[in-house]
């Protein structure tokens, strides 16, 4: 008798699932973190852990203690760092639909009703390398999930804790 494995089968869906989006900027920016964490801040909590040693009797030692728990939660950041490298898919703004709103380009929206003419620039980026303050918006936010596939001209309805706005995309140009 053939026992029948949905864990094969779902381990191909899941690696989609895990694929986070982000553009050639995001991915570089995770490769310096790595880079820092594994190169510069290893040495200095392994330094510091060596010098709390010194200070004698390590199972009544703050300074040990505090060394190991910085190094545990370092530890933590790089494999989150790796696993993030390991599954990033970097979108190419080249490869999208000319005109199209995607991740990698700059959109311009106005504010249509209330507040009316109001424009703004955002650069469509994965989920975590978003920062609305510098003009970078993730692409699985609601605004960037509504504005995703969407040409200038067409008009959008967001739906935020304070009510719904509604935005006209004025430009859709790649990113630089």
């Amino acid at each position: 008798m053939t026992l029948y494995r949905p864990a094969r089968i779902l381990s191909e869906l899941m690696t989609d699932r895990n694929q986070e989006l982000v553009t050639r900027e995001g991915l570089e920016k995770l490769q310096e973190e790595l880079t820092h964490l594994t190169e510069v801040r290893r040495k200095e909590v392994a330094d510091r852990i060596r010098q709390a040693r010194e200070f004698g009797d390590i199972s009544e030692n703050s300074e040990y203690d505090d060394a190991k728990t910085e190094q545990g939660l370092l530890e933590r950041r790089i494999s989150e760092v790796q696993r993030r490298v390991r599954n990033a898919k970097v979108v190419d703004p080249a490869d999208t639909e000319q005109g199209s709103v995607d991740v990698g380009t700059v959109v311009t929206l106005r504010r249509v009703g209330k507040g009316k003419g109001e424009e703004r620039t955002f650069k469509i980026v994965g989920a975590n390398e978003s920062d609305p303050t510098d003009g970078k918006l993730s692409h699985a936010s609601p605004v960037g999930r509504a504005v995703l596939k969407r040409r200038v001209g067409e008009k959008v309805t967001v739906a935020t804790p304070r009510g719904s706005t509604e935005y006209e995309i004025v430009n859709v140009e790649a990113a630089s």
